[in-house]
């Protein structure tokens, strides 16, 4: 059983930075893909960025593009979210997954439980 757990989520102001990390126990997700979504209030959860295993490969949705960054470290078995110029319309909870392609959420295989991300303006 592969347990992830999202850290880092905040409040934080609008312009601002924020880096989330995503720790994977129970097993090495060899070759698993690992990804973030996030689901606004109201809203349905939305594919924000995915990174392949090594690293290599890295597929963002379009409103977060040159803004965020995915990496992971596969030695710390853990998955990262830099975010930058950081709006109103990214406050949501960011959720870490593991699988894919394609990166939408019934191919997701792991789900951790969210962050909460408040962007204030």
């Amino acid at each position: 059983q592969v347990q992830l757990v999202e850290s880092g989520g905040g409040l934080v102001q609008a312009g601002g930075s924020l880096r989330l990390s995503c720790a994977a126990s129970g097993r090495t997700l060899s070759k698993y893909y690992m990804d973030w979504f996030r689901q606004a209030p109201g809203k349905e959860r939305e594919f924000v960025a995915a990174v392949s295993w090594g690293g290599s490969s890295t597929a963002y949705a379009d409103s977060v593009k040159g803004r965020f960054t995915i990496s992971r470290d596969n030695a710390k078995n853990t998955a990262y979210l830099q975010m930058s110029s950081l709006n109103s319309e990214d406050t949501a909870v960011y959720y870490c997954a593991a699988g894919g392609p394609p990166f939408a959420m019934v191919h997701m295989d792991y789900w951790g439980k969210g962050t909460l991300v408040t962007v204030s303006s």
